[in-house]
């Protein structure tokens, strides 16, 4: 018999909720917005949080920070992906949520920042329905997004050559730009 705390059917579960939400425009995601994960089992679950992470920006030209972390209590840097090592950090996820891993982190923010959006935003099918996706610039990584109201979305983040999704929410903060 199978747990149903399990990472199997949390995937599911969340995937689940995923596609029953309707897609969302491209234009819709201009703004700037407030990210948290979504327990799922998925290696990265907790990773960003302690690192930081703030959420995603979105310009009107559908370019994105995709990666923007809290420095300090009212500065945002963005973060170019590039920087990351995706492989490494799948294989040693446990570290990312360290206090070690989350303070060194932010001493690289100087050196790991963006000079500009690091992803483009277009319309993608996935699971069924054709709605906005982030797709980044230097990393195998699309995030597909689905609306669950006027201030909220869904994202599941697929990276290429892994099996599982990183589901995540975010909120709006304040008026789109």
């Amino acid at each position: 018999m199978m747990r149903t705390d399990s990472p199997i059917v949390a995937q599911e579960t969340a995937l689940q909720r995923f596609r029953d939400l309707p897609p969302v425009g491209p234009h819709q995601l201009v703004g700037l917005w407030r990210g948290r994960g979504i327990p799922s089992g998925h290696p990265l679950d907790g990773v960003l949080e302690n690192l930081g992470w703030f959420g995603k920006r979105f310009t009107s030209e559908l370019r994105a920070d995709a990666l923007l972390f809290q420095s300090g209590e009212r500065r945002l840097v963005a973060i170019d992906a590039k920087w990351i090592p995706l492989r490494l950090a799948l294989r040693f996820h446990a570290l990312g949520r360290t206090r070690v891993v989350g303070n060194l982190f932010s001493n690289l923010h100087r050196r790991l920042r963006a000079n500009g959006p690091i992803a483009s935003v277009r319309m993608l099918p996935f699971n069924g329905k054709t709605s906005a996706a982030m797709v980044y610039d230097a990393q195998p990584i699309v995030d597909h997004f689905r609306r669950i109201d006027g201030q909220h979305l869904m994202g599941a983040m697929a990276i290429s050559g892994h099996n599982q999704l990183y589901f995540f929410e975010l909120k709006r903060v304040g008026e789109p730009a």
